[in-house]
């Protein structure tokens, strides 16, 4: 049940998510769906290409595609003077979308009995793939490739689970929580990992 819960809170989360930054690049319809529909199941079908499941599985997942129509639906035919207020919220579906396909992929490697490292790489690509893929699309820098915080939530979840750490559904539904304020904190606050330049400028302030 936990898994089923999880897999439509991401699927929503996300489709929405590629929805807004579809209408924010001014998409037409069929566009707001593609790339609804490729951040919603993206993450997934790379995930299951690279932990040996079959991407035809993703074909039976049909109740999510359409969860996913819908809710692209339902925000493409938003009113416009309500949608303004929505677009706000993008980020914040995203972080949703990250932490339930973070830990949904976990889950699926550690049942799968793979190791902590192949458990973690599922728990980010699932978390961060579809996310890469729909800010590709969009011409946009992915998150996950630049100094913000954004797979490090992920691989938390990977560890977290990986570790035995979240095991019954009170502690998964607790570490989806986490995460998401973890992620909304993150970009609120504008926390960043160090890269080149901010190393160089600290060690010449020294």
């Amino acid at each position: 049940m936990t898994w089923e819960i999880l897999s439509i809170i991401g699927t929503i989360a996300f489709a929405i998510s590629g929805a807004i930054v579809a209408m924010e690049e001014k998409y037409d319809i069929l566009g707001a769906y593609i790339l609804g529909i490729v951040t919603a199941f993206g993450g997934g079908a790379i995930r299951n290409l690279l932990i040996g499941v079959p991407v035809s599985a993703l074909w039976e997942q049909g109740l999510l595609f359409q969860i996913a129509l819908l809710s692209i639906t339902v925000i493409f035919f938003f009113p416009n003077n309500l949608l303004r207020h929505w677009q706000r919220w993008g980020n914040f579906f995203d972080a949703m979308g990250l932490a339930a396909f973070a830990i949904q992929g976990a889950l699926y490697a550690k049942e799968m009995d793979h190791p902590l490292s192949a458990i973690i790489v599922a728990a980010v690509l699932t978390g961060s793939g579809g996310g890469i893929i729909r800010d590709v699309l969009a011409k946009r820098k992915p998150l996950v490739l630049q100094s913000e915080i954004y797979a490090v939530w992920a691989i938390l979840c990977g560890f977290a689970i990986g570790l035995g750490l979240a095991k019954g559904p009170i502690e998964l539904y607790l570490l989806f929580a986490i995460t998401t304020v973890l992620r909304v904190l993150s970009y609120a606050y504008k926390w960043k990992l160090p890269n080149k330049s901010t190393i160089k400028t600290a060690s010449h302030d020294d």
